[in-house]
């Protein structure tokens, strides 16, 4: 039975006199939850649909013969008390219960010749180290770390309260800690990395510097590298004890706690629209759920052109998805990511996470790959829980374009598998290259394609983060949300919220729910509340709850990934990489 099945019951058009106003969220990943939990704070009463068994869209997890494949966390910005990102994950219950690992090293890169760069969070460890590597780059390797010290010791402040909300107060203390440092923002903001880059000689560190983030986003400037860099040494950048997964259902447990409901394998059909405004949600089954408010927490050419049936757009909707959608540098890349569970431990002394710069050769066979690199992290090695005693789970990935994989899969399952099983095969092989002996002790390898991506979350084009930071999109996407206040022009009593109206990150996107919810108290007439949540149980691997389960396929030393099939209607959804 769907969660939807309890609660009040929603399907007539008018709410109980004097009741609270209802609000329909549309998605139960972070953004949606993040909009339930705020309007439930504020006095609204919600209830979110959400097609799938688990929370969090692209921040999940799922399990295949005891190991826990967790997909979306590399760091997560918000972590250290004290700062607004960490205000927002403590009003979502996010981080309750939880340890949290803080990295000295944010990243390694080696090269083909196995010549290697590591980049410390500590500024001084990471200059000395990289003069020592390269002494001729001496005044690149100084302006960068000096640069680092800066963004290291600034307080910058994470913003709470959308622009045209801002109270003046608000906005001095954001120019206050904005001014004193302008120059140093203007700089790196208009820097590119590439170019920052070719100024080093040595070409170890040309090629390395742009892969500081795992692998390199086309068009970055400077100054996300130095932000980042910076809040990891400050303990802001850490992973969360539970994982992905654990990270959304801590929010989805605040959020029934402050009484909120979720209704699982709920698909919804159409925002139902009666004069110009939205009054509700069609659902797959056909019943019909009635509110004062529908807010749209989900892949925007969905909301688009299936849930409004291409009825509504702005100058800014129609400037993402009528042009720039299909405009190279405007999407983050798709993934392709192979875990790997192996018999025994990981190479010690190891940092927890390499990019491996590969041969022409090697780049030639990695199926769909946009970058010559590949990224190991050593996942068991600092979260609990991911693998069964006595064993270790790897997580490999790079950038792939998007349109191969569909097409194949579309045209020839048969191929679609095979070419699975390459991405298996090569990094069988590599790993054991690389870490000798190693490839005798892996028992299953366990692939997930961008398809993989879009058809369990419904991204489009498999896009993990949906809109790229630093592009062309980036400024539609700040006029969606601060000039049309996530909504579009001719249709009242409906929002967005998400990485697909406020580009992509998990802060982003809770912080979008955030934003969505203290725009419509403020249509309402009602004021914005949020609290920290006081739950102090600690987090233990029972709060994962019923994992997805991808036990159909025999998997073992040479087989990969999962079967071809689609989430069943019920039970429990064979889900991550089913095809």
């Amino acid at each position: 039975m769907a969660a939807a099945d309890r609660g009040p019951d929603w399907s007539g058009r008018e709410r109980p006199a004097g009741g609270p106003p209802r609000v329909i969220v549309i998605g139960a990943g972070l953004a949606g939850l993040a909009t339930g939990c705020y309007a439930q704070m504020s006095g609204l009463e919600t209830r979110i649909f959400e097609k799938h068994v688990l929370p969090g869209g692209c921040c999940t997890a799922w399990s295949r013969h005891g190991y826990l494949f967790d997909y979306c966390i590399d760091w997560l910005i918000g972590t250290a008390e004290g700062t607004g990102a960490h205000q927002v994950w403590s009003e979502l219950g996010a981080l309750d219960g939880k340890s949290v690992t803080r990295f000295d090293t944010f990243n390694r890169v080696v090269d083909e010749h196995g010549r290697a760069v590591t980049f410390y969070g500590d500024p001084d460890r990471l200059e000395a180290h990289l003069l020592a590597l390269a002494p001729g780059d001496a005044k690149p390797i100084r302006a960068f770390c000096r640069d680092l010290r800066r963004y290291a010791a600034m307080e910058l402040p994470w913003e709470l309260t959308p622009p045209p909300l801002r109270t003046a107060a608000e906005r001095l203390r954001t120019l206050r800690a904005v001014l004193p440092a302008f120059r140093l923002f203007w700089r790196t903001a208009t820097t590119p990395m590439s170019g920052f880059a070719e100024r080093f000689q040595d070409p170890l560190l040309r090629r390395a510097f742009p892969n500081m983030f795992l692998q390199e986003p086309e068009g970055f400037p400077l100054l996300p590298y130095l932000y980042t860099l910076a809040a990891a040494h400050n303990g802001n950048a850490g992973f969360p004890q539970g994982g992905s997964l654990g990270l959304a259902r801590s929010v989805e447990e605040r959020y029934t706690s402050l009484g909120g409901v979720i209704g699982y394998r709920c698909r919804v059909e159409r925002v139902l629209i009666e004069d110009g405004r939205a009054i509700g949600v069609e659902l797959k089954d056909g019943t019909r759920h009635f509110a004062d408010h529908v807010v749209a927490a989900c892949d925007g050419p969905t909301v688009l052109e299936r849930l409004l049936e291409g009825r509504y757009s702005s100058p800014a909707t129609e400037k993402l998805y009528g042009e720039l959608l299909d405009k190279p540098g405007n999407l983050y890349p798709a993934v392709v990511s192979a875990f790997v569970g192996i018999d025994g431990p990981l190479p010690e002394g190891e940092p927890h996470s390499t990019t491996y710069l590969l041969t022409p050769e090697d780049g030639e066979r990695l199926p769909g790959s946009l970058q010559r690199s590949l990224v190991v992290q050593l996942r068991s090695s600092y979260a609990d829980g991911f693998a069964p005693p006595g064993k270790s789970v790897l997580h490999c990935t790079y950038f792939s374009d998007y349109r191969s994989w569909k097409d194949l899969r579309t045209g020839d399952r048969r191929a679609y598998r095979a070419r699975k099983q390459e991405v298996a095969s090569f990094v069988r092989e590599f790993l054991e290259r690389t870490y000798p002996g190693l490839g005798g002790r892996i028992e299953l390898v366990d692939v997930a394609s961008p398809v993989t991506t879009e058809r369990f979350t419904g991204n489009t084009y498999g896009s993990i983060l949906a809109w790229q930071a630093f592009s062309e999109a980036e400024d539609a996407a700040n006029r969606l949300v601060n000039k049309d206040r996530m909504r579009l022009p001719g249709l009242s009593g409906f929002s967005m919220a998400g990485q697909w109206t406020a580009l992509g990150g998990l802060i982003r996107a809770a912080t979008s729910g955030r934003f969505a919810a203290q725009y419509l108290c403020r249509e309402l007439g009602r004021p914005f509340r949020a609290w920290p949540s006081d739950n102090r149980e600690p987090w233990h691997a029972g709060k994962w709850g019923r994992l997805p389960q991808l036990d159909r396929a025999t998997v073992g030393a040479p087989d990969v990934g999962a079967p071809d099939v689609g989430v069943p209607e019920a039970g429990v959804a064979e889900v991550g990489v089913a095809e």
